[in-house]
């Protein structure tokens, strides 16, 4: 699945294989989030992720930043 855009933000969902490497991924991304300056608002239960983007100083918008930190994102998969 792609980043959906949607309701000024981009989200996507994620599955896994269990709870584990759902929590190795959200800690690869918190780790990208920081170097970013840019933190996603997610949710998490057992293997699955959905991470949602927007930019909060920009009026809670899809920005630029959030494209780019989607795509690092995807990197780490």
């Amino acid at each position: 699945m792609s980043w959906q855009e949607a309701n000024n933000e981009l989200f996507k969902s994620f599955t896994f294989k269990d709870f584990s490497e759902a929590f190795a991924f959200m800690t690869r991304v918190a780790i990208l989030a920081e170097k970013h300056n840019h933190h996603p608002r997610w949710e998490n239960v057992w293997n699955k992720l959905d991470i949602h983007l927007n930019t909060h100083d920009a009026g809670d918008i899809v920005t630029e930043k959030d494209h780019q930190l989607a795509a690092a994102i995807d990197l780490l998969i």
